[in-house]
């Protein structure tokens, strides 16, 4: 459904930095770029994430309501993804990682604000 979902920043190093360590722990590689607008971009066959400054120069800020909500291959991954996310300056938010029962079934999540309070999150669904 989506091709790539991007994320304003204004401190684009501390978030490259945040997102190449909680995604790492997703099995994703570093960040490519700069591109020329000053964003880093993850990309997998699945599609594409994003972070940079705002194009229009303004501040950016959080979709508060809005979550990204990132693939983990396994419950182990969706806890490397939340102590990586922790320990390069994101902030544990909701609940603690771990198993959920919802109205799809059951699921291991966690969930963090990156360090510009973008809302984001890794999920595993057992198969």
């Amino acid at each position: 459904m989506f091709t790539h979902v991007t994320v304003g920043a204004n401190d684009v190093e501390a978030s490259r930095k945040f997102y190449d360590a909680a995604l790492g722990a997703l099995g994703l590689e570093p960040a490519a770029g700069p591109d020329p607008k000053g964003r880093y971009w993850w990309r997998t066959r699945m599609g594409a994430f994003a972070v940079g400054a705002p194009i229009d120069g303004e501040a950016a800020c959080h979709a508060n309501g809005g979550t990204i909500g990132f693939y983990a291959r396994d419950a182990d991954a969706v806890r490397a993804f939340h102590d990586a996310g922790v320990a390069a300056g994101g902030r544990s938010i909701e609940d603690p990682p771990g198993e959920r029962q919802g109205p799809f079934g059951p699921m291991t999540l966690a969930y963090l604000r990156d360090p510009s309070g973008n809302k984001i999150c890794a999920m595993h669904r057992p198969r």
